[in-house]
């Protein structure tokens, strides 16, 4: 079959083993940012303490989290749901608890209570969503028009580059590699291999690094480019290590207010998959399913001891390189990611990527959700004319970059920190609310054409 630039929504045709390709793009284009935050959650509860939290467990929740959300979501929206990064500042909050209860407990058992504040967070996205239900997403909506959510999408691409940059700074000769062979797919490619690019780098630069640690070449640094000392202690099979989560009001005033934050970067998700994608999902299905969909599969994690989830981006630029819209495919990676969950060797494996591919591949994901973002902007036709939309789309700028370690404050003696992308929001939000010359109008049954996602009515 000839693949040309027209979007893919039925990836049937293309049959179940080019399904199964493009679904193992997904996977592998959410797994770097996805297994990294149980990584830096052991670290902060002491290191050693692997079993904390396990990438077994954060790779079953991701994948039974994405297939929730699509059962909420009816089956429409082509989003993957992967470790939230917002929830971090919280288990490093808990960590250093040492007051009350907390003192002298294990780092494994803060780890659970930590995960139960986290299963209340998910429960917070229910009462937005019925909000949305009650008074309509009309009503919502006229809060939040393209000059807030657009600059806040581009927010979520550029505040991801500091991580690419410093993943890719490893060995840059792997990241550049898999930078170049994605585009030269992406660019050039025919067929199949046109809207694989992803895959495609991961596997080329993955094979020159397997070369190069045979020849004895090292990382800039000296560290070795592969380590397979894991592989080798790994079982082929073995159910997900869960744990039950645990309860106390400290722990879940740490953890359940960083839901601002998280919901947020749901709306602003849903607005860079809808423009992306040609549809209006913030309509239908609607976003307050989308919402319960996100908070359903957050509380289930925390229940069984794994990370928050959220809507992930880099499977956005996935949708935007290969122009396969199909959720189908989405699902698909779903089930990998289940799978691996069960295979202890293979998630070994998986986990030996060098970070500077996965830095390779962010440079050309990220970078994709920011343009997204400005390409939000302009269909939209918001009139950077005005004094108004200047101020609003320059705070979201400053604050989404500028808070990169976010805002902690105390509510009550707990430690509560805010991500930049939610101060964010909330400031463009206020702004928006205060300044005068809303002119913003959400349509709920424009054409894919006329309303990317978002619609803005110019008024005489």
């Amino acid at each position: 079959m000839k693949i040309t630039n027209e979007p893919i929504r039925d990836a049937k045709k293309l049959g179940i083993p080019k399904m199964l390709v493009l679904g193992l793009q997904h996977m592998f284009a959410m797994f770097g940012a996805t297994i990294l935050v149980p990584i830096l959650v052991n670290n902060y509860f002491g290191g050693e303490l692997t079993s904390a939290m396990t990438v077994q467990v954060t790779l079953f929740c991701a994948g039974f989290g994405t297939l929730l959300f699509h059962l909420c979501s009816k089956f429409r929206v082509p989003a993957f749901l992967g470790s939230s990064f917002a929830f971090l500042g919280g288990f490093q909050t808990v960590a250093s608890l040492e007051a009350g209860m907390y003192a002298n407990m294990p780092a494994d058992e803060k780890v659970l209570y930590a995960c139960g504040g986290i299963a209340i967070a998910g429960l917070l996205y229910f009462v937005l969503a019925l909000i949305i239900k009650l008074v309509g997403v009309k009503k919502i909506m006229h809060f939040l028009p393209p000059v807030v959510t657009g600059p806040i999408i581009i927010c979520i691409g550029l505040g991801l580059a500091g991580s690419a940059i410093s993943n890719a700074s490893t060995n840059w000769l792997l990241a550049i590699i898999a930078l170049a062979v994605i585009i030269i797919f992406n660019i050039w490619g025919k067929g199949m291999f046109k809207i694989i690019p992803i895959l495609m780098g991961v596997v080329i630069s993955y094979i020159v690094a397997v070369i190069l640690h045979a020849c004895g070449v090292t990382n800039p640094d000296g560290s070795a480019i592969l380590n397979f000392g894991a592989i080798g202690s790994a079982s082929w099979i073995g159910l997900p290590p869960m744990r039950l989560c645990k309860f106390d009001i400290t722990s879940i005033l740490v953890m359940a207010p960083i839901a601002i934050a998280s919901m947020m970067e749901h709306v602003g998700d849903m607005s860079a998959i809808s423009a992306t994608v040609g549809e209006n999902f913030l309509a239908e299905p609607g976003l307050h399913r989308t919402l319960i969909g996100d908070g359903l599969a957050t509380t289930l994690a925390g229940l069984v001891g794994g990370p928050a989830n959220t809507t992930y981006g880099e499977n956005t630029g996935v949708l935007e390189l290969s122009k396969v819209y199909d959720p189908v495919v989405i699902r698909i990676a779903a089930c990998f990611a289940i799978i691996l969950g069960f295979i202890p060797k293979v998630s070994s494996v998986i986990s030996t990527m060098p970070a500077s591919i996965i830095g390779g591949v962010s440079f050309m994901l990220y970078g994709m959700i920011s343009a997204i973002g400005v390409r939000n902007v302009v269909e939209n036709k918001v009139d950077l004319t005005k004094s108004r939309n200047l101020i609003i789309a320059g705070v979201i700028f400053v604050c989404g970059l500028g808070f990169a370690s976010g805002l902690t404050f105390n509510i009550a003696g707990v430690s509560v920190t805010l991500t930049g992308l939610a101060i964010a929001a909330i400031a463009g939000i206020v702004l928006n609310i205060v300044l005068p010359g809303n002119d913003y109008e959400f349509i709920e049954d424009s054409k894919a054409n006329e309303n990317r996602g978002l619609h803005i009515n110019v008024k005489g």
